[in-house]
């Protein structure tokens, strides 16, 4: 094979590897960091012979994922405040590249986010066996363990999964609502939209302001956002903001406004917010700007 065919191969995988890569680390650089990790590997071998090329560089970007993971608490020790997922933000075109990466339910925002609370033996386990119906038998060898512990692995996940709401169908007409409701500083109208278990989690690592602790309860909730917006005033809040695909969901990012003589500064940011029963259950508020890896905050 020629190098260029060897090339044109890998490309044609590099979303799939993506994929595989953002739903295990939840980062979209460390997913592109791994991903072009993998390719050097293989380019580096070109006598290697494979006979299944997209399994083999699954299992090599599956193996430097789980390397990520088990680093990875050591950093968050240091981390000031709540950690999310990186968002992913897209256009409504379903051309962007990274719109392939998170395609599926299991990339919805609310689903990355609980896999940040599994441990990285059960995140590679169902994220590999439930999203790319990789065998227990090729999961165990990734782990060092049995087929057996990968599947109980697996299955405690999947269990510690389930919690996440299902996609909602009334999910943008809602998120719609509430953003209209917040133009008008209708009290009522916004805590109306909010479930009474609504939560609000900012994750900045005090580069950017947020809340600084989870926010619960839509009558907070409800006054948090309208101060927000009477802060820094509606319209230019708003005005700075622009609806686009979070995860392949109804989102928000802005990205951000200069000081005036009357407020201040409004700084970078994406939110993610997730729908149950008709009302926004959840809202994610991502202002870290290391975190824009996925926008084009970037």
């Amino acid at each position: 094979m020629t190098a260029t065919a060897r090339v044109g191969e890998f490309e044609q995988m590099r979303p799939h590897l993506l994929s595989v890569a953002y739903r295990l680390t939840g980062t979209v650089a460390d997913a592109e960091d791994i991903v072009q990790d993998a390719w050097l590997r293989w380019a580096a071998n070109p006598g290697t012979a494979v006979n299944d090329l997209k399994a083999w560089l699954t299992t090599v970007v599956s193996r430097l994922a789980l390397d990520r993971l088990r680093s990875a608490a050591h950093r968050r020790e240091t981390y000031v405040g709540e950690w999310l997922p990186e968002p992913v933000v897209t256009g409504f075109d379903r051309d962007d590249p990274l719109a392939a990466v998170v395609a599926g339910e299991d990339a919805r925002f609310a689903a990355m986010v609980v896999l940040e609370n599994l441990t990285p033996d059960q995140r590679v386990a169902f994220v590999l066996h439930d999203g790319f119906a990789v065998p227990f038998s090729e999961i165990a060898e990734i782990l060092g363990s049995t087929p057996e512990s990968a599947r109980q692995l697996a299955s405690r996940a999947r269990r510690a999964v389930s919690s996440a709401p299902p996609p909602a169908p009334e999910h943008a007409e809602v998120v719609g609502r509430l953003l209209a409701a917040m133009a008008s500083a209708d009290l009522d109208a916004v805590v109306s939209l909010l479930h009474p278990d609504v939560t609000f989690t900012g994750d900045s690592n005090r580069k950017a302001p947020t809340a600084a602790r989870v926010i619960h309860g839509r009558d907070k909730v409800a006054r948090f956002l309208l101060g927000l917006a009477a802060k820094y005033g509606p319209d230019r809040l708003l005005g700075s903001s622009v609806p686009a695909l979070v995860n392949g969901e109804l989102g928000v990012y802005s990205p951000g406004a200069g000081a005036t003589d009357d407020a201040p500064a409004i700084m970078p940011r994406i939110q993610a917010l997730t729908v149950r029963d008709g009302t926004v259950v959840a809202i994610y508020d991502v202002a870290n700007p290391d975190k824009f890896t996925g926008s084009p905050l970037r």
